[in-house]
This record gives C-alpha cells, sequence and structure tokens, in this order.
C-alpha cells in the first residue's frame, strides 16, 4: 500500500510543505482548497472543479467523495456555497460539515473544501 502524492503545481505547496491531495491504498484525502471568484458561490465552484482534478489525478472521481467540509467566512452565505456542493452531490450524499471561520489565509477568499474520498473497488 503505497502513498501517492498528487501536486497542483502550486508554489505554496513547497513553501508550507503540503499535497493537494494524497492517497494511501483506496483512501484520498484533498486538502483545503480555495480558488478565486465573485462571491461565495463562485468561489466554491471553482474549488469544487479544482478539487475535481485533483481527484482524477488521484484515480477516483466525485462519486468516491465519502465526506466534505466547508470552511465559510460568512455562514450567511451558506446557501451560495450549499448550492454548489448540491450541484456535485446532490445524489452522492456524503457525510458534510460546513462551519463559519473568522478568516482564510486570503482576505477576498470566502470558501476553503477539503474531502475525503474511498476509491471503490473496480471490476
Amino acid at each position: 500500500m503505497g502513498r501517492q502524492n498528487v501536486s497542483s503545481e502550486s508554489p505554496w505547496e513547497d513553501v508550507v510543505g503540503y499535497s493537494r491531495a494524497v492517497r494511501v491504498g483506496r483512501y484520498i484525502a484533498v486538502a483545503g482548497t480555495t480558488a478565486p471568484g465573485d462571491g461565495a458561490y463562485e468561489q466554491s465552484k471553482n474549488a469544487f472543479a479544482k478539487i475535481g482534478v485533483a481527484l482524477k489525478h488521484a484515480g477516483a472521481s466525485f462519486e468516491d467523495v465519502i465526506r466534505t467540509r466547508m470552511f465559510v467566512t460568512d455562514i450567511t452565505q451558506w446557501e451560495a456555497v450549499g448550492r454548489a456542493h448540491a450541484e456535485i452531490f446532490a445524489k452522492i450524499k456524503p457525510a458534510a460539515t460546513m462551519v463559519e471561520v473568522k478568516q482564510l489565509i486570503g482576505k477576498d477568499m470566502l470558501v476553503e473544501i477539503e474531502v475525503d474520498a474511498i476509491v471503490k473497488k473496480r471490476s
């Protein structure tokens, strides 16, 4: 059971010492992911797009996601973030958490999202 680190080519990965995603066996953890955009909905959509790329590079898809965590700087924006989440996960229904945080690493960032996945055994 080897370890696969997935990079997004972000310069911050080496500065901070992290990977966009890590796969060990069938388990994949995708790091907290932010993305630019106008408002919480667009930032969420863009973050999920980046997460989808990381999952693909790790040999998975959104259907393998078992948990999502959404960190928002303004909980009154929960519906916008939730709408972006539902566009991907309405039928998959992973365990999900959304919490308000004081601030993210960039002052314009409104949402940060991380996911955990377990790759299904494929026949």
